[in-house]
């Protein structure tokens, strides 16, 4: 009784909590919401970016070289901002400071984007690149997760993407060795793979570096028989 009394009183405190002002984490204008809607205009304007990898390209150019000359596993790519202040801030206080409360408005900035919502409303399950027993024992939580539930309700799958190693820390490798640690890193569980056959999937992740992760996961869900994979990411580096 006890338990459910206090649970009872922990979802009205963050029920009530989303109704109450705050300062924007951007600009600290009070009230606001954690990204007030003046900084989200300001530093998340929709960007002309490669369809396959989401990379910046000029207004009309639809898929950029690299592309062409080695197409991505996966059949599209959406970002929706650029891996630059004030969202690589945001995003270390996401996942390395403890502070899942971002989800919510990364997720939300995440939907706006240029056909975020027609490819999350078309596809039959949307997957968040999973984190490894030790990092999400680490960490708390698996941030890609939690903007999936936000972007998707229901359809955030968490069981059947699956992460079998913890790989060496990719920051400042090149793409090739990266993908070599993520060799085999990722699986489907075995009961729900079938399911996935003919499937169109939106496979999401916080930041896109060299595409590394995306690519050793798209892999995974094509060996399932995945028909059609986008990924979803909330921001997006420079060519690396």
């Amino acid at each position: 009784m006890l338990f459910k009394a206090l649970t009872g009183i922990s979802r009205r405190w963050r029920a009530a909590a989303h109704r109450v002002p705050s300062q924007c984490a951007v600009c600290h204008g009070w009230p606001a919401q954690r990204v007030c809607d003046a900084c989200a205009a300001r530093f998340a304007q929709p960007a002309a970016r490669c369809v396959r990898c989401a990379l910046r390209v000029p207004p009309e150019v639809e898929v950029c070289g690299a592309c062409l000359r080695d197409p991505p596993l996966f059949d599209a790519c959406i970002a929706a901002v650029d891996y630059a202040y004030p969202w690589a801030g945001a995003l270390a206080q996401f996942k390395f400071q403890g502070d899942p409360g971002w989800a919510g408005a990364l997720a939300t900035l995440m939907r706006s984007t240029p056909w975020a919502e027609p490819a999350l409303e078309a596809a039959d399950r949307v997957l968040p690149v999973p984190l490894s027993a030790e990092r999400l024992c680490e960490r708390g939580f698996n941030q890609s997760a939690l903007l999936a539930r936000q972007l998707a309700g229901a359809k955030a799958d968490t069981r059947t993407l699956l992460r079998l190693h913890a790989s060496e820390a990719q920051s400042g490798l090149p793409r090739a060795q990266r993908l070599r640690n993520l060799r085999n890193a990722f699986a489907l569980e075995p009961a729900r793979a079938a399911a996935l056959h003919g499937q169109r999937v939106v496979l999401v992740d916080d930041v896109m570096t060299t595409g590394a992760t995306l690519h050793a996961a798209t892999q995974a869900l094509r060996e399932a028989g995945a028909g059609h994979v986008t990924a979803l990411v909330f921001a997006r580096t420079e060519a690396v």
